[in-house]
């Protein structure tokens, strides 16, 4: 299954850019989408956590899905939209929406937040999830948001399930469970490394690829990293990830997604920099710090 559905290489997350007035700016999301896919991009995620998804309202997310879904039924590349809810019964009905838009062909759904379930209560909660979801489930395990620590036992549990097609790991590092989850994967689930700055020894390690917020700068450099683990080629992943990882601590010195905005917008990319409070724009010296690491990237051996 996750063959079929292409959750390997890089994903990007996008962006939700705004108008001067505060609206959707659907010109330019449709431009970054097939910006990042002509740069090499396997597919895009939308509606996720660097989509500002929480701040939008139902018709803003609708719009952000047509965008995304229009452009990748055209590119004929992957489309993710991040779904669920903390709550199961709220979580299905969000997966239900999903099959207005043929081009959907995974949710990315957050393991419960909050609530802390444990680790039965987190699978009782994905089998329902997935017998119910029109579309494959990508599990978003990411505990230092969620609260909900989970092993490699349990993560393993989860992509077994039948209607989960991958898992976006965040664990916050490259720990045991990581290592043990990686060394022993569940069959048909792919695993895509899901914090920026660790994705070179994910992928070292075996993950499939990745959903990172970064790759909306640098796509190709983040294409070209998960092709070069993937070919062996450890001199050229080797160097290549120790730059790409700079760039992505420069990314995430403010909160996702406020420096990757302010850059898109410093390159002409986005018409604002602007985001939905709680969060606030990035300031000046973040931007240019991320610029600078840029410049880095464009040949970095």
């Amino acid at each position: 299954m996750a063959q079929d559905l292409s959750l390997h290489g890089i994903h990007v997350p996008l962006v939700t850019p705004f108008t001067r007035a505060g609206g959707i700016a659907a010109a330019a999301l449709e431009a970054l989408a097939h910006q990042v896919l002509d740069e090499g991009a396997t597919g895009i995620v939308a509606l996720g956590t660097t989509g500002e998804a929480a701040a939008l309202d139902e018709a803003e997310r609708d719009l952000v899905t047509d965008v995304c879904s229009r452009v990748c039924r055209e590119r004929g590349a992957m489309l993710t939209v991040g779904a669920g809810s903390g709550g199961t019964r709220a979580a299905e009905a969000g997966l239900g929406r999903l099959a207005r838009w043929p081009g959907v062909r995974a949710a990315l759904v957050t393991v419960p937040s909050f609530v802390r379930p444990g680790a039965a209560g987190v699978l009782a909660h994905f089998a329902r999830l997935a017998e119910a979801s029109p579309v494959p489930l990508v599990v978003y395990h990411i505990p230092y948001r969620t609260g909900q620590p989970l092993d490699a036992a349990a993560l393993r549990a989860l992509g077994e399930l039948p209607g989960v097609a991958g898992m976006k790991y965040a664990g916050g590092g490259v720990g045991e469970e990581a290592v043990a989850l990686l060394g022993g994967p569940p069959d048909g689930c792919a695993v895509l490394a899901g914090d920026d700055v660790y994705v070179s020894p994910l992928l070292a390690l075996g993950a499939a690829g990745g959903i990172l917020a970064s790759a909306h700068l640098a796509t190709a450099r983040y294409a070209e990293l998960a092709a070069a683990w993937r070919a062996g080629d450890v001199p050229r992943a080797r160097a290549l990830g120790h730059t790409l990882a700079r760039l992505s601590a420069a990314l995430f010195a403010d909160p996702n997604p406020v420096v990757v905005k302010g850059v898109l917008h410093a390159q002409g990319r986005i018409p604002t920099p602007d985001v939905r409070l709680p969060l606030l724009p990035a300031g000046g010296a973040a931007v240019s710090a991320a610029l600078e690491r840029l410049t880095e990237v464009g040949d970095p051996l």
